[in-house]
């Protein structure tokens, strides 16, 4: 039921300086109002000086921080945050989650719910498991996504985390090929920022209506400065200035090899690729007789595609190898929650490719009679 405005916003005042505070987002704007910020993030920190509200705001060009100590001063920046027109808060306190949104008629959408104690992990460890970012972030809110989709973007994010230099600093630029509703896009954006890094986001998929959809979701989140979204393939979308970092989650077979391709072809610093269906190679081993002895890996259809798989995915990380980068391929998540579990993760390096490796590379290829895409695809981009 909507509840008065002015009632609601007391109650938001009161949970944004109480000391049990964990974190609140303001964003979006009432109807026929505009805040004169597009954002405003609010949390507790603990410096040298005592206790702090650090209040993060971004204008949708470059965001903001100041840290303000509790008492008048805190007090007073709470005030100014709650007599913008947002059109939505989210709080989170150690007691309570508070959803508001400003409905149409100026009255208020409250959605409460008490804090929970965390169920114990098989085992009898009584602890919450740890995310990087929270499944009950107010983001899914607004984009959605299964809890399973939530598990491999938060084990995703992981991956990223372990790639990254703990020391990275200055601005990133990221793309997201083949991004589809965009989960991992909002969810890389709102990790990365929360690192405080100065991110640049841009999912690109070939599909008009969802670069539509993702931008007003990006709009709703208040990020269309900071992330944004392009119509067009894989291989050809237009995305300047060249990214540092290029994510690929899930896209179907040679797709993955095309958001390779781009990546070698941007001198990406850093890869991170999830494959996802491998039925190029597989075509192929079928065409042919497999060499001798290895008869046996390609007589059954099911050992067949799963040899492909892991003859592709090894070729692939050969390939990145020889075009510079250091290359590893990890299982991101447990496979009962995505039987596609495997990323490839790759930095570059710029080191001239090892003769030797060549000469394993291309025997492999020769002993098999395969051409791998990605292949194809760098001896074009070199050409």
């Amino acid at each position: 039921m909507p509840e008065p405005l002015d009632a609601a916003l007391t109650e938001v005042r009161a949970l944004l300086l109480d000391p049990l505070l964990t974190r609140a987002v303001a964003a979006g704007r009432r109807r026929g109002h505009r805040p004169s910020m597009v954002r405003a993030e609010l949390r507790p920190v603990a410096l040298k000086a005592g206790p702090r509200l650090q209040i993060a705001t971004s204008d949708g060009a470059r965001p903001y921080t100041r840290n303000v100590a509790p008492g008048t001063e805190a007090d007073a920046a709470v005030d100014a945050l709650l007599a913008e027109p947002f059109g939505n808060w989210h709080v989170e306190t150690a007691d309570v989650t508070l959803q508001l949104r400003v409905t149409k008629s100026g009255e208020a959408q409250v959605h409460r719910v008490a804090a929970a104690r965390p169920a114990p992990e098989p085992g009898g460890h009584d602890r919450a498991k740890e995310w990087l970012l929270d499944p009950g972030d107010e983001i899914f809110t607004e984009i959605g996504g299964s809890a399973a989709k939530r598990r491999q973007v938060d084990a995703f994010l992981r991956a990223l985390a372990a790639t990254l230099p703990d020391d990275l600093t200055g601005p990133l630029r990221v793309v997201d090929l083949g991004c589809g509703n965009a989960y991992l896009t909002f969810a890389a954006y709102r990790y990365l920022s929360q690192r405080g890094l100065d991110v640049q986001l841009v999912g690109v998929d070939v599909r008009e209506d969802q670069r539509r959809r993702n931008t007003e979701l990006a709009e709703r989140l208040g990020w269309a400065g900071q992330v944004s979204f392009v119509a067009g393939t894989i291989a050809d979308a237009v995305v300047e200035p060249a990214p540092d970092l290029v994510l690929a989650l899930h896209a179907c077979d040679t797709a993955t090899d095309e958001a390779l391709a781009r990546a070698v072809r941007w001198d990406a610093r850093w890869v991170l690729a999830a494959p996802c269906c491998h039925h190029d190679l597989a075509a192929q081993l079928r065409a042919r007789p497999a060499p001798s002895p290895y008869e046996l890996l390609t007589r059954q259809g099911i050992l067949r595609e799963r040899f492909a798989d892991v003859l592709t995915d090894s070729l692939r990380a050969a390939l990145l190898r020889l075009h510079g980068y250091r290359t590893e391929v990890v299982e991101f998540v447990d496979s009962r929650h995505t039987p596609r579990n495997l990323l490839i993760r790759a930095r570059r390096v710029g080191a001239a490719a090892d003769p030797g490796q060549r000469a394993e590379y291309r025997a492999l290829l020769d002993q098999w009679q395969v051409t791998p895409r990605l292949e194809t695809l760098l001896a074009a981009r070199e050409g």
